[in-house]
């Protein structure tokens, strides 16, 4: 049985009930079940806040209520507890808190929104996550071949070739493989590879985030301060989870290409190959990440401030 899925039968005076609960990255969902048909269902977007979902069922010629409760009892596996009044009737891991997440205070800690606006940043989200794993999936193959021919500037440019073949398999099929960055991305990919064949240096190889990276900030830089985003700035709006002010996002990416730009030379330099390879495989990603969560709130408060001025 998948981890992210639960589904339980209980056998009760009414007749069969059974769960469905499932969990993705962005939300949880849970059905319930008499005799085959469907009586109550909901669903939870993580960002709204999370909370263990309920459904409180009277089934037909019972005078008492059954309670069926779905929640987390670890920070991976999924629980249900049933209970008819004060008396539990099933319980999925027995001995387990089936309040583990809804009573974490890590989790209780972290900001909120609206659940309007939690299930739209989780549609979006979904509709770009071919491009993430795109992404995820080429980071991968430079550090798979990096490590087992110990090759990077071979590692280079098979990523490159592979970012190529994508913009090619973009053009046959429907899902979105380049993020809404598709020219932009093509050509950052040519200069790539053109960087990866002109040098062929291994250390010129790990320069070559840093002066990508610069390059990048540059054209972000441009995009925020003479033309208000309106290239990179509004193609970003479209993963991002609230409105944000298209001029302060561009400029907020372009400080962190700077930084991203740096750090990677600062390991580069100070450290083995092999420290950098494990760095910019696994490290720069999920920094890069917590940095631009900044960005965004800076150019979330932009977009507020801007609306606050028109009312």
């Amino acid at each position: 049985m998948s981890l992210n899925r639960l589904q339980r039968s209980v056998e009760l005076p009414e007749g069969e009930l059974r769960i469905d609960a499932r969990y993705g990255f962005t939300r949880l969902s849970s059905q319930v079940f008499l005799n085959g048909q469907l009586i109550a269902s909901d669903e939870l977007f993580f960002d709204s806040g999370y909370r263990n979902l309920e459904h409180t069922l009277v089934p037909p010629d019972s005078n008492q209520a059954l309670k069926v409760e779905v929640g987390f009892v670890s920070w991976l596996r999924l629980g249900v507890l049933v209970r008819r009044g004060d008396d539990i009737v099933f319980e999925s891991h027995p001995g387990r808190s089936i309040r583990f997440m809804a009573d974490n205070r890590l989790i209780n800690a972290l900001p909120k929104q609206d659940p309007k606006t939690a299930a739209e940043a989780a549609e979006r989200l979904e509709r770009n996550k071919y491009s993430i794993y795109a992404d995820l999936g080429l980071g991968a193959l430079f550090f798979i071949v990096g490590k087992v021919t110990g090759d990077l500037t071979l590692a280079a440019l098979v990523g490159a070739a592979a970012g190529l073949a994508l913009v090619v398999i973009q053009r046959f099929v429907r899902v979105d493989l380049l993020g809404g960055f598709a020219v932009f991305g093509t050509v950052m990919l040519l200069i790539s590879a053109a960087f990866s064949l002109a040098f062929q240096s291994e250390f010129m190889v790990q320069m070559k985030s840093t002066v990508l990276g610069l390059l990048t900030a540059a054209l972000f830089f441009g995009d925020g301060l003479l033309r208000g985003g309106r290239y990179f700035g509004e193609r970003m709006q479209r993963y991002m989870p609230a409105p944000i002010h298209p001029g302060r996002m561009a400029v907020g990416l372009g400080v962190l290409g700077v930084f991203s730009a740096g750090l990677n030379y600062l390991v580069a330099k100070l450290f083995s190959e092999d420290a950098w390879l494990t760095y910019t495989t696994f490290l720069d990603l999920p920094l890069t990440i917590v940095l631009a969560y900044g960005v965004f709130f800076w150019a979330r408060a932009g977009a507020k401030s801007e609306a606050s001025i028109e009312l």
